[in-house]
């Protein structure tokens, strides 16, 4: 890849910079596992595609709705201050970053090495870089996998609530990230394993959308909008 052009590359967290997305994933299937248990006898049970079609990406409470329009479950959406033992969109939400909290605190996290291997090239060449996740625990991920100092602006669910701005398949976030590091989007590369996330980069001006391939499927990101997919980002290099 040609990296001469390019001023700023603005990173997906979860499954681009560290493997988080099989803790999200973990978190996930317990939580909605015992929803369907609970609401219906008749569902299917939760599987991974269920994830990476209704939820992958996307920010918490959205992902929750997503998933249970598709299975034609009708539950108040509530408020964000809903307890985890709610039965509400935001309660169900709540609940599921109570579950990923646990197993982050138990297990920790540690950055894809191919990753640092690139954000270590990308420093040598004075390239910024900027964290833009739909999670409000980037900060908490980040500071466990010891990347955070790498990043002068982290742009996340809670940021995104804050400044109102959609979250992905929307361009905005990314939009925004460029903003905050001072850089023009036509110069920025868009890095993301969500199919939302590379849709979201292929919505804006960016110069370079790269989807990273962690079990979305190749050509399932190439008509997302990627320009480029990899399984690594040291292939990048």
């Amino acid at each position: 890849m040609n990296w001469d052009p390019v001023t700023a590359v603005l990173f997906d967290l979860d499954g681009v910079l560290t493997p988080t997305a099989t803790v999200h994933m973990r978190a996930w299937e317990v939580m909605f596992t015992r929803v369907l248990e609970q609401e219906s006898a008749t569902q299917a049970p939760y599987t991974d595609q269920d994830y990476f079609a209704y939820i992958d990406g996307k920010p918490r409470y959205d992902g929750v709705q997503s998933f249970l329009d598709a299975r034609g479950l009708d539950l108040p959406y509530g408020d964000p201050g809903d307890s985890p033992d709610t039965l509400s969109v935001c309660g169900l939400g709540n609940r599921k970053n109570e579950l990923f909290n646990e197993v982050l605190a138990q297990e920790g996290i540690t950055a894809y090495p191919g990753s640092v291997q690139l954000l270590d090239a990308l420093d040598r060449r004075g390239i910024a870089m900027a964290v833009v996740s739909s999670s409000k625990n980037a900060p908490t991920v980040l500071e466990a996998a010891g990347i955070a100092h790498r990043f002068p602006v982290v742009v996340d669910g809670t940021v995104a609530a804050r400044e109102q701005l959609a979250g992905k398949p929307s361009p905005d976030t990314f939009l925004y990230a460029a903003r905050q590091l001072g850089h023009e989007a036509e110069a920025c590369v868009v890095v993301e394993d969500a199919v939302s996330g590379v849709e979201a980069g292929a919505g804006g001006p960016f110069a370079f959308v790269v989807g990273v391939d962690r079990g979305a499927g190749r050509n399932v990101l190439l008509e997302a909008g990627a320009d480029q997919v990899v399984t690594d980002l040291a292939e990048l290099m």
